[in-house]
């Protein structure tokens, strides 16, 4: 299942009207002994096969206390387990009709003016948001509408202590014509914006299909990057030794810009134990 299509079916998910073929994970979802040097999140749209209930017990047999990529209609669950939204979302549009193109402002300017209030009153912090598809807009121009349509929320989530989180999506492989898929053009809005509200989700995986050099991207523009997603190259499996790249050495660089924020894992697990797969990549990240 590929996150867009999740993003329909997550209510169903949190209801526990989907099957329960992940429930064979909580054998192996024994406690881990975590470093406390990484704050482990991991994004549950990877896991829509197990109930949502169940998916929080199993972060919490691993030591994992925040959840990505949730909205309203999870937040009870999560209140009942102590697990944190470390990424809220539920006032996007798609993936495609984003903040890029004006022609999507207006809807986009009204779900985030109502999210952004209750993802405070909830207790979190972070909030998604995607550039959406360039459709012929050149990135000058995408770049400027992107400005011109957050500057008019920025405001509310200043107010708030909500932070905007633009993702960096690969325009190569899985979301063709998606304008934010450099580093460069997300820091370029960063600054233009000039907000401590308004960050980069860095999503590795996406990152290292588009420009590689994800360490010294990292310590370059670690200021403008507010989380992190993992995910194995190629293929978005485990983050072991079967993919490119070598987690433990780009989680020592993020420790030592000094983050505070979650490292959320968003890899699909190809193993029939999803949670043993889990727990092999946060213990791969726990530096």
């Amino acid at each position: 299942m590929k996150r867009r299509s999740f993003i329909g079916s997550a209510a169903a998910a949190s209801a526990g009207l989907l099957t329960t073929a992940g429930l064979k994970g909580m054998e192996s979802s024994a406690t881990t002994d975590l470093k406390g040097n990484i704050n482990h999140s991991a994004c549950y749209w990877c896991y829509g096969d197990i109930p949502l209930d169940t998916f929080l017990a199993n972060l919490s047999s691993l030591e994992v206390k925040a959840i990505d990529l949730v909205g309203p209609e999870d937040w009870p669950l999560l209140k009942k387990h102590h697990i944190h939204a470390s990424m809220c979302w539920g006032a996007e549009i798609n993936l495609t009709d984003g903040w890029c193109d004006r022609t999507y402002h207006k809807t986009l300017i009204k779900n985030y003016t109502e999210m952004i209030p209750k993802v405070a009153a909830a207790g979190y912090t972070n909030l998604i948001c995607f550039s959406g598809s360039r459709r012929g807009i050149d990135d000058a121009e995408g770049l400027q509408n992107a400005v011109d349509g957050l500057q008019k929320i920025l405001p509310l989530a200043e107010k708030h202590g909500v932070v905007i989180m633009m993702e960096l999506l690969n325009s190569k492989v899985d979301h063709k014509d998606y304008m934010c898929d450099h580093t460069s053009w997300g820091v370029s809005l960063c600054k233009a914006l000039d907000s401590e509200n308004f960050k980069l989700l860095y999503d590795i995986y996406h990152m290292q299909i588009m420009e590689g050099d994800v360490i010294r991207t990292i310590e370059e523009y670690h200021p403008y990057i507010g989380h992190y997603h993992t995910g194995g190259n190629p293929g978005r499996h485990e983050i072991n030794e079967t993919q490119e790249l070598y987690y433990p050495a780009i989680m020592k660089a993020i420790v030592k810009t000094g983050f505070k924020g979650h490292v959320a894992q968003e890899f699909i697990p190809s193993w029939p134990d999803k949670i043993a797969a889990l727990k092999e990549g946060v213990t791969i990240c726990d530096i």
